[in-house]
């Protein structure tokens, strides 16, 4: 009826509390948009999230994820929340195959029930192995090396076949490697369990761990070390936004890289932070790794034309925001 208000509309964002999923959080109540959180608390942390509704539970509470849709008029989700370590995944699969695969399932039934039908689901560039062609596109064969991979692989599947048998619509994002802070330097990565090469830089730069292990420097690259696709995490975030309104204007369920397009070496890592640090990395060259990929960084193409996106941020914005935040806050959001 004429004066009558419109049904508010909130982001269910699973997850939520942890490195991605708060920079998302934080962005979508940037833009004035209404969000909920639901996490485990297991990694993730309340101070990253102020002023946005923080539900404790777990994804696999059926229930719990209905109720929280209910009352907060959820009528999208973006769902973070997973295991995300390779080297446990490959030693305690079944925490893998349990939060990552069965929880998902979970909670997509429960969204179903609440009406919900529009899910941004974060995937990982981890599903394509070792890359046989640079750079890496959707297209790219599916070959996970790791549990976790693999994981991230079997669910772009499961949404996939709830879309055909229960009118699901989704995009899975792939990521390559996030990184660096928000701009303020009031929140980011708390380095306590990461295993990424930008926080691990910064931990040896302040002195917090021993050298830095760059693993091998003998690889057919021009400086003989890995290349990888950094992104900076708020670019991430602007990804989940700019999916959601493509959920939102009626956009079919698809799989997108998210990446800059161009490859970093560890070495042009390295240089960077002592360049905008002042000061030197102490590091140490040790064996290879077993299934490192000598180079992977993202055809980002398909993201530009369906989402309207790009990453927009430099290396140099990304080192320079992870060193604002990690040097002010060396102990995490308990500083």
């Amino acid at each position: 009826m004429p004066g009558d208000s419109l049904p508010a509309m909130t982001v269910l964002v699973t997850g939520g509390a942890g490195y991605i999923g708060s920079h998302t959080a934080r962005r979508l109540a940037a833009d004035r948009r209404s969000v909920v959180v639901l996490d485990s608390m297991e990694y993730g942390h309340r101070q990253a999230l102020p002023d946005i509704p923080l539900v404790e539970g777990q994804i696999n509470d059926g229930d719990l994820v209905t109720k929280v849709c209910a009352e907060h008029d959820v009528t999208q989700a973006i769902h973070f929340a997973a295991y995300k370590s390779v080297g446990e995944s490959m030693e305690r699969p079944h925490r893998y195959w349990e939060n990552n695969v069965a929880g998902t399932v979970e909670v997509v039934e429960a969204l179903l029930e609440a009406g919900v039908r529009d899910v941004v689901f974060s995937s990982s560039c981890s599903v394509n192995g070792t890359p046989s062609v640079l750079p890496v596109s959707e297209d790219a064969p599916i070959h996970p090396e790791s549990v976790y991979a693999e994981t991230k692989a079997m669910i772009e599947r499961v949404l996939h076949w709830y879309g055909v048998t229960s009118g699901l619509r989704s995009v899975s994002l792939r990521y390559f490697n996030a990184a660096g802070a928000d701009l303020t330097g009031n929140f980011g990565e708390v380095w306590t369990r990461s295993l990424n090469l930008v926080p691990l830089v910064m931990k040896a730069t302040l002195g917090r761990r021993p050298p830095l292990e760059l693993f091998g420097n003998d690889y057919d690259t021009p400086d003989g070390t890995c290349i990888r696709d950094y992104i900076h995490v708020d670019d991430l975030a602007d990804a989940h936004v700019k999916a959601l309104d493509y959920l939102s204007a009626g956009g079919e369920t698809t799989v997108l890289n998210v990446g800059t397009g161009a490859g970093t070496s560890v070495y042009e890592v390295i240089h960077a932070a002592e360049r905008i640090t002042g000061q030197r990395v102490p590091y140490e060259v040790v064996a290879r790794r077993p299934g490192d990929p000598v180079a992977s960084y993202a055809d980002p193409r398909r993201s530009q034309v369906v989402l309207g996106w790009r990453a927009e941020r430099s290396l140099d914005e990304i080192i320079e925001s992870a060193w604002r935040w990690h040097s002010t806050h060396p102990d995490g959001y308990t500083t």
